[in-house]
């Protein structure tokens, strides 16, 4: 046993939407099983509860770290007093499923998500599958690491004595899963669609993959199976250096989709038959259109969804969601946020730009299986192309993308921004939003780094949003 010790701790690890740092630099065995106690802490409080009444759900993904650190996150709980239900290597999504379905306390998946091969980390979520965020929880947990209470508990300590229990959630996890659609449009289509799919070694190809099986396609698997030296690109398909793969096969396979995913596999991206990328905006507007069909059609529910999008996104999503008999709203950037919204507003579906997508009846939780079983099934349904679904945004909605730029001051720059476009209307959700008839853009800050983030569109033109673009960024630039 392991005596009571104060560990080193970096508050750097400590970010808006979860724990991230190296291994072991930052984040080792020890700042673990404090984490786990902190975390059983904090959730005592949320949840009203003693440490000892608390059922809390964990999982890690495939990282080289993960099993040792899963352990000592386990570690911290049960000393604490926290019972413990582990389902071991799993997708991220596949925790707030046992957290949602086993309506548990709280969940810890053991994850750095899309970072390199370096990083570690923890996402942390409370009863309902609901994120912490550095607002709520997360520094909760820091704080309470760097008390004298936490000097008083031991590492390694069984007094307070939480039972355990090991779970293989794969099959009831799928099954789930597999319901949101009907598979037999998919299987029944004229032809089997020929789908080229990349795991980027993370945890799609054990969660995604037997459904994908199932579903009569013609798949072509890349990086397919866990591996947590990513031989050949960092699990992060939103940068285009990790897109080049799967671009190149979609194209010289002929295939009618690429589907790849991040490495805890809870957020996934297309590339259209032609091997373009398809935004997370109008991915947003595809699926929100096809999900508020599939409530009109079922006819339990008279009432207008509502539909959440984030500040960065395309008008195309809020005039596809009016359109299709929804109500949007827009909300701040990230997944805790977007949660907790949700929740409130009752809303159907909720997408960001970032390719996170959220569903009202997966708990309100992000899902990177949801959606591609959802596409397959709107593309076999429609009978068409990809690239034809997306014809009517890229005919209308010239989007940006989103453009970091190095800001000393970013608060300073962006009342800068706030003067130079006062004749806008102006919003101060998340950073400042600028709204003209035609075009309009989003400044914020990142949470990390000392950058702000431009996403801009133009409803003229390409050629009208670039100058538009080259505008706003010499602003953002100049000293």
């Amino acid at each position: 046993m392991r005596g009571a010790v104060t560990v080193a701790l970096s508050p750097d690890i400590f970010k808006a939407y979860d724990i991230r740092g190296l291994y072991p630099e930052q984040i080792d065995g020890e700042v673990a099983e404090r984490i786990g106690q902190g975390f059983a802490v904090v959730l005592s409080g949320l949840a009203g509860k003693e440490l000892g009444e608390l059922r809390v759900g964990l999982g890690h993904d495939m990282r080289l770290s993960a099993p040792e650190l899963a352990a000592r996150y386990r570690a911290g709980l049960l000393s604490a007093g926290a019972s413990v239900i582990d389902a071991g290597e799993v997708g991220s999504e596949m925790l707030y499923y046992l957290v949602g379905s086993r309506e548990l306390d709280g969940g810890l998946m053991c994850t750095a998500s899309h970072n390199p091969k370096a990083y570690t980390g923890a996402k942390l979520v409370r009863a309902g599958a609901i994120a912490l965020s550095g607002e709520e929880g997360i520094q909760d947990v820091r704080r309470w690491i760097e008390s004298e209470d936490a000097g008083a508990l031991e590492l390694g300590g069984e007094g307070r004595g939480g039972t355990l229990e090991e779970i293989d959630l794969y099959e009831e996890f799928q099954e789930a899963a597999l319901g949101f659609i009907d598979p037999e449009v998919v299987r029944s289509a004229e032809r089997p669609l020929k789908v080229v799919v990349d795991g980027g070694n993370g945890m799609a190809g054990p969660m995604v993959g037997p459904l994908l099986e199932r579903l009569g396609l013609e798949l072509l698997e890349t990086y397919w199976t866990p591996d947590g030296n990513f031989p050949d690109h960092e699990p992060n398909p939103l940068l285009e250096e990790n897109r080049r793969f799967i671009v190149q096969q979609v194209r010289e396979r002929g295939a009618d989709l690429g589907i790849a995913w991040d490495g805890d596999a809870d957020r996934c991206f297309f590339i259209d038959d032609g091997g373009e990328f398809v935004p997370g905006d109008f991915l947003t507007a595809l699926l929100a259109e096809s999900l508020l069909r599939k409530q009109r059609d079922d006819r339990s529910d008279p009432t207008r969804p509502a539909i959440l999008y984030d500040v960065r996104a395309s008008r195309a999503v809020p005039d596809t969601v009016r359109r299709a008999g929804g109500v949007p709203y827009v909300n701040r950037v990230g997944h805790a946020y977007f949660k907790a919204r949700m929740r409130r507003e009752g809303s159907l579906f909720g997408g960001e730009v970032s390719g996170h997508y959220y569903f009202r009846d997966f708990y309100c939780a992000d899902s990177g299986t949801l959606p591609a079983l959802l596409v397959l099934e709107l593309l076999c349904r429609e009978g068409v192309r990809m690239s034809e679904l997306l014809a009517p945004y890229r005919e209308r909605y010239f989007i940006s993308g989103e453009i970091n730029s190095q800001v000393a001051d970013q608060q300073a720059k962006m009342e800068e921004i706030a003067v130079r476009y006062s004749d806008a209307r102006q919003e101060r959700l998340d950073g400042i939003s600028i709204d003209y008839e035609d075009w309009h853009f989003n400044v914020r800050p990142s949470n990390t780094e000392p950058l702000l983030r431009l996403c801009l569109e133009s409803l003229v033109s390409r050629a009208d949003m670039e100058r538009r673009r080259d505008e706003v960024l010499a602003l953002i630039r100049g000293a």
